[in-house]
Parts: structure tokens; sequence; C-alpha cells
């Protein structure tokens, strides 16, 4: 109530009633110790009547490539980086439906014991908060001169009389950098002003990654989070290993081992997923082991497992993104013909560097089987055209100038069809594949290039590897490096 977040009216029995309770949660630091215990009223969304009690939802939120594209531009331009996080944000958003709440459990008024809650703001649990709240910051920060991206929505740009400032915008916590000091400092203290703002300073732990300043660089870590899982699953007392998929076990769904635990396979997968924000390699065995969430056996729990010890083995590795020395835009792409072996069915792949550091990267099963290598590998170059292309875009409007992508490929057959201008009918039902490529080909959007594939990085994506081809991939992709005590 003293944030005017709503005022006590009469019972009306003709309104939805939404419910509501608290939730309580303990604030980590990134070491895993307790920052803070912590409690949230959340409104019971489940109970709002849809078009009475809300309309739009959605709210963005920024994209991880996003991220690292902005601390590379930063890192290059020997910017300051610095982070934010706005006090229940959720409270900000102003509702523009009637919207009425039972009082908050615990804290029933003492003269008004049977009045209900109007809502004038939006609070959590809400189904339109994190929309409203969104809403809210995207009017303040537009009507301070910045434009919103057109390839990130949750990526704010001023450019204005030769100074360049970028706002990321992930819910409640932001990072701000920029080409002028007086300026950032003008703007978060009209931020404070309009919202109730922590000032965190440099961004140490952003989306539950650390972020550990170097000599020439940063590295992405997320050691606390992969301690904490080899806790709960009890495996901090396995045996490590230096691969996480074994290559002589293969993964199929009838494999003639008995079934396992599916909701822990599924809670366990749930947890690795997250890790691949800063482990690009890991990418092809959680996203294997995932397409058997549904009747998992023992030995795919073994392999799950043995991530977990491959884990164990490198907690302390971190994703670097050194100092650019260029803007350039290399991409690697990849394909595993016909290795799924339930259906046959191929794995497409890439990674897109900017700089020399690792933005993106994909390992993904196509949805359709393909006649042939080429076919497989020419798929996975139009999804890493794709891909390279909004990057390409994303910089455009970050005035970052760049050349023309370069894309490697190590299938030549592939390679030749990106600027063959014969169309052969035996590649026909590929047809829009081929021909957005061949555009980019033509219009000099694109250069692609052949490879070999000892040379080829994004290998580590497409099947499981032996240990010196892993460590020798992995090393090419991401400079391991040890995080400093």
């Amino acid at each position: 109530m003293n944030n005017g977040t709503w005022t006590l009216v009469p019972k009306d029995t003709s309104k939805n009633l939404v419910g509501c309770k608290w939730l309580f949660r303990i604030k980590r630091n990134p070491d895993g110790s307790i920052s803070r215990y912590k409690a949230r009223l959340v409104a019971k969304g489940y109970t709002q009547t849809p078009g009475l009690d809300f309309k739009e939802t959605f709210a963005p939120v920024v994209k991880p490539h996003t991220i690292k594209v902005v601390l590379t531009i930063a890192l290059a331009s020997d910017w300051s980086l610095h982070q934010l996080d706005v006090n229940n944000a959720f409270l900000q958003g102003q509702l523009s439906e009637e919207v009425y709440m039972q009082q908050p459990p615990g804290f029933i008024h003492a003269e008004f014991p049977s009045h209900i809650c109007k809502l004038k703001k939006a609070i959590y649990g809400f189904k339109q908060a994190p929309r409203a709240w969104h809403d809210a910051l995207k009017g303040f920060v537009l009507s301070y001169g910045f434009t919103m991206s057109l390839s990130d929505s949750s990526l704010f740009i001023y450019n204005k009389e030769g100074i360049q400032v970028f706002l990321l915008v992930y819910v409640d916590e932001l990072i701000l950098t920029g080409s002028h000091p007086p300026f950032l400092n003008t703007f978060m203290k009209e931020l404070s002003t309009r919202f109730s703002i922590k000032y965190l300073g440099y961004p140490h732990y952003f989306l539950g990654v650390e972020l550990i300043p170097t000599s020439d660089g940063l590295i992405l870590s997320q050691h606390g989070h992969i301690r904490n899982l080899l806790q709960t699953f009890d495996m901090t007392g396995a045996k490590p290993t230096h691969t996480p998929l074994s290559t002589s076990t293969p993964l199929q769904l009838v494999d003639g081992s008995a079934r396992a635990d599916s909701k822990m396979f599924r809670i366990i997968i749930g947890a690795l997923q997250y890790i691949t924000l800063t482990r690009p390699y890991l990418s092809f065995s959680i996203n294997k082991l995932s397409q058997f969430m549904h009747q998992p056996t023992q030995n795919h729990f073994q392999q799950l497992k043995r991530v977990m010890r491959y884990l164990k083995l490198t907690i302390n590795y971190g994703l670097k993104l050194k100092k650019p020395t260029h803007s350039k835009l290399h991409a690697f792409s990849d394909a595993d013909w016909g290795g799924n072996l339930d259906d046959r069915t191929s794995t497409s792949v890439f990674i897109i560097y900017f700089g020399g550091n690792p933005m993106s990267w994909l390992s993904k099963r196509q949805r359709t089987v393909t006649r042939s290598s080429t076919e497989a590998e020419y798929r996975s170059v139009a999804n890493a055209a794709a891909e390279v292309m909004w990057l390409a875009n994303l910089l455009n409007e970050l005035h970052v100038k760049t050349p023309a992508p370069s894309l490697f490929c190590d299938n030549i057959g592939a390679t030749y069809l990106c600027s063959n201008p014969v169309f052969h009918s035996r590649i026909k039902h590929i047809a829009l594949d081929y021909h957005y490529v061949r555009q980019l080909v033509q219009l000099g959007q694109l250069r692609v290039y052949h490879i070999s594939t000892k040379d080829q990085p994004a290998d580590i994506l497409t099947k499981p590897l032996s240990r010196p081809r892993f460590t020798y991939c992995e090393t090419r992709l991401v400079s391991p490096i040890v995080i400093p005590s």
C-alpha cells in the first residue's frame, strides 16, 4: 500500500478475485554462500481470467548472443561496465485492466478484514506483470533518447552527438556500457529517480554467470552453479573423466538396459542445459541425451552421470572473451549425416565467432532425413548463414563496421553448391536453403570456404569424440583457462 500498488475496497462478489501467497527464497553469492533470505508476495496467476484480468503477457529478455557481443565491443573499446538491479521491478508496471486480489495472508487489515485489494500496479505472479514492467522501463528509456534494437528488443542503443551507449535488459537486471562516462552517470541517476535502483558496480555476477576480469579480457564462468549441481545430485565423489560422452556406447532409444527414473533424468538435463551458456562443447552431449527424456534407460543415465563427471574435472573452466583485435565474423558449419540411430536423421551444428570470441553455437537434430552428406551439410550451412546474418545485422545496429562474414564448411560438395550457378535436380528438395545461401553469396553478404575436417572446431558438436580429438576442438573453441583462485 505504501508503494501505491493497491487500495482496499469493499468486496464485490461480481468481480473475479485473484489469490496470493508468500514465497521464501535464499539468495546466494557467486561462490554458493548465502547472501540473504527473501520473502515475496506473489499472486496466484492461475486464478486470473483471460480477457478479463489480463490480455497481453509476452515480455522479451535479452539474448545470450547479444550479451556476448556487447561485452566484446566493450572490451575492444575499453568501456566500463555497470550493473543495476531494479528493486521490486514487477511492482513498477501499471495495470491497464481492473484486477482484484485477496489481502495478503498474515497481513489482513485490522479495520477492514473483509475488504479486497484493487490493484493499480502489477505484482509478481500476475501473468501480465513481466510485460507491464518491460513497457514501463521501455517507455522511460525511449523518452531519454535511446532506440530499441530491431534484432533484440531487450537491447537499447543511444547514438547521438558522438556518444554511444548500450543498455541490456534481462527482466530486472540491467547492464550499461558506453563511450561517455558522464552520460552514463547522468542516465543512471535519472533512472534511479524514476525507479528504485540498486547500483552493483562492475557486473561480477549476471544471470547466474560470473564475469571474471583478466588482463586481456574476461572469463564467463558457472563454477558455482556446477558445484551446487554436483552436490545436489551426489556427484562430488565421482571419478572425473576427460570427455562428456563415451565413443564406445551408442545412444539409442532401445538399448537393452532397464528403464531409469525419468523425472530425475529430466531434472538433471534441465540443470545441465543451463551450463551450455558458457560451455559450447556440451551442447551436443546434453541435447543428445535430452532426446531420451520421455523414457530413459540405465545406459542413458550412466552417460548423463558421465557428463557430470566431466564437469567435475573442468569445474573451474570458463568461456574466455579476449579483447578483440578485429571485428570480423567467422562461422564454422558441420553436420553428422544420419548419425541418429533411431531414425537416421542428421545433426546440424555451427559455431560463430566475433572478433575471435565465440558468440553463438548450435547442435540440433534435423527434422527430416537427408539422402546425402552434402544435403545434410548444406542444411547446416543454411542454418549457420541465417544466424551469422542476424549477428551481422545486430552489429550494424551497434555501428560496428565488419566485412562480409566468412563461413567455413568441411564438405566440398556443400561448398560448391553455395557458389555453383547450376541448380541440380538432385537438390531440388532443399531449394529454399539453396536459394537463400546462394543469394547471400551472390550479393557479397557472405563468403563460403572449404576447411579440412581436422581443422573444423564445430566437429565437437556433432558426435562423441575421442579424448585427443575432443581436447583439440575444446581448446580451439573456448581456450579453457583455470579460474583464478
